[in-house]
């Protein structure tokens, strides 16, 4: 049996000394971790390859962690989010929380209540995959992914080679396992999770 993927942390702080040092807790913590000095180059990693959890510092230059927090939150807004924020900044926090951060940790870093947050954290990343594998077909999982790169029923059944009316059923299929009615709520409640590429002689 082969072991358990690792669960993937992207940590975003324009100090590389941090970034080393949250490397190091998140790896012996048994995390997959990847570091970035500015949110920029973290949400183009973000958007192309997805991640289980992001951990980003408030105070960056140029694009700095609450409009990093915003931008992810558009694209997918199931990822959860901790923010880091200077200690005592209520406001700050406030704000974050407001802007769809799961929480948030003050500096400076305790390990063992960081560690803590990032389990919890995970806890709700972990629920979101495990609910959509366990609901959907393997034909689903493919029509789900075709629909999130925003193909139409037409397109779709012509890629599968199936009728125009299985895919109508599919896709009310999905949407009924998802609880949702329609395709914008669909797409936010499917978006945390990376659809694996349709196999090309399905």
């Amino acid at each position: 049996m082969g072991k358990k993927a690792k669960q993937h942390i992207c940590f975003v702080d324009d100090e590389p000394e941090v970034r080393d040092v949250i490397r190091r807790t998140l790896e012996l913590a048994g995390y997959q971790v990847t570091c970035f000095g500015s949110a920029t180059e973290c949400l183009a990693r973000i958007r192309s390859q997805g991640c289980d959890l992001l951990v980003t510092d408030v105070k960056m230059p140029g694009v700095d962690g609450m409009e990093l927090l915003t931008r992810v939150k558009r694209s997918i807004p199931s990822l959860p989010v901790l923010v880091v924020t200077g200690y005592g900044n209520v406001q700050m926090a406030v704000k974050a929380m407001s802007a769809g951060a799961l929480s948030f940790i003050e500096k400076p870093l305790e390990r063992e209540s960081f560690l803590a947050a990032v389990k919890s954290a995970l806890k709700q990343s972990r629920s979101v995959h495990s609910h959509m594998h366990e609901a959907l077909t393997k034909f689903e999982m493919q029509v789900l992914g075709l629909i999130l790169d925003g193909k139409g029923n037409k397109e779709i059944a012509q890629l599968r080679h199936r009728s125009v009316r299985t895919i109508e059923d599919q896709r009310r299929r999905i949407m009924r396992k998802f609880g949702v009615t329609n395709l914008v709520d669909l797409v936010k409640k499917a978006a945390v999770v990376r659809i694996p590429e349709p196999p090309v002689d399905a």
